[in-house]
């Protein structure tokens, strides 16, 4: 099944399969037995993150997979990133194999500078003053990129990107980049659509990957009365008329837009029908219809804890 999964052609030759596994916000001790789910199902792309707290996990699933012979470590495309406490060019390294360690890989696929905040240095990965307010480093992120690319020298990571930067942080790495960023993985579903900032990063070669793309609906600080993106009744009209899932709509949405999508689940059923959308196609119409959607409806805003960090990038409109 996973040959069956088309690849993005990244802007270094690489292949990155269209569609992966979401980790973020999974409970721990489900996260192992959901990699091996997926990498059973077909998946072979998993996304995690040092901030997730659960590479460990990843790392026994995968593991545990190539030890049974079912995938090869070149066959799986593993995406990481940077937290924001390690954006200071001297510690960029040091996170990093911090990951590897936990994934028990030699090299990661995919390396992303996960926030263009910086966080003050330490052991605590949200730093806070006594009145609950986030500690900011000075750590620029160009400076930051500089180092990720020699993570690529050292052939600890073979591509490098970006998350959730915006247009114009965007075009300050490229204006110093060795290495342009291969990856911008960016919040996108219907209520956020990020056609401008998915023109924008097309015409730079710049994949793009959608995160949260069934609207993120177990997020911790999701409020009685927020909306629910699969419940939306025309998504529902829309899954209705396939014989389809809410998800499985909101999957191929992303998939027929060119970009790269890691729904979430650690439920063996979902994650098996959020694999199942490659045999139907919306039409022209059905995508219009989808697009029109769009609010600048953010799930994952951080505006509390960063909204007034110099680098905060959701002031911008793309």
């Amino acid at each position: 099944m996973a040959s069956k999964v088309p690849n993005v052609i990244l802007n270094n030759g690489r292949k990155m399969p269209i569609l992966g596994l979401g980790t973020w916000n999974s409970a721990p001790g489900e996260v192992a037995q959901a990699v091996k789910d997926a990498i059973d199902i077909g998946y072979r792309h998993i996304d995690c993150a040092h901030i997730y707290g659960n590479e460990h996990e990843v790392g026994d699933g995968v593991s545990a997979k190539i030890a049974e012979g079912v995938v090869k470590r070149e066959d799986l495309f593993i995406t990481s990133k940077l937290w924001n406490t390690f954006h200071r060019p001297d510690l960029v390294r040091g996170a990093c194999e911090v990951t590897l360690k936990n994934l028990r890989l030699d090299y990661i696929d995919m390396y992303l500078i996960h926030w263009p905040m910086g966080y003050k240095e330490g052991s605590d990965l949200f730093p806070k003053d006594e009145n609950d307010k986030v500690l900011f480093s000075d750590a620029d992120y160009v400076d930051t990129w500089k180092e990720m690319e020699k993570l690529v020298d050292d052939g600890l990571v073979k591509s490098i990107g970006i998350s959730n930067f915006n247009k114009k942080q965007t075009e300050r790495i490229l204006a110093i980049a060795r290495i342009p960023p291969a990856n911008n993985q960016v919040e996108c579903h219907p209520y956020l659509n990020q056609t401008k900032l998915m023109a924008f990063l097309k015409s730079k070669n710049i994949a793009v990957t959608a995160y949260s793309p069934l609207g993120s609906p177990n997020r911790p600080w999701a409020q009685p009365g927020d909306p629910v993106l699969m419940e939306d009744p025309k998504i529902m009209a829309i899954a209705q008329k396939y014989s389809k899932t809410a998800a499985q709509i909101l999957i191929r949405y992303q998939l027929q837009r060119g970009n790269i999508v890691i729904p979430k689940s650690v439920n063996k059923p979902r994650i098996a029908s959020n694999f199942d959308v490659l045999g139907f196609t919306l039409t022209e119409d059905d995508i219009a219809v989808i697009d029109g959607f769009d609010c600048n409806g953010r799930f994952v805003p951080l505006k509390q804890e960063a909204g007034d960090h110099v680098h905060f990038p959701f002031n911008e409109l793309f």
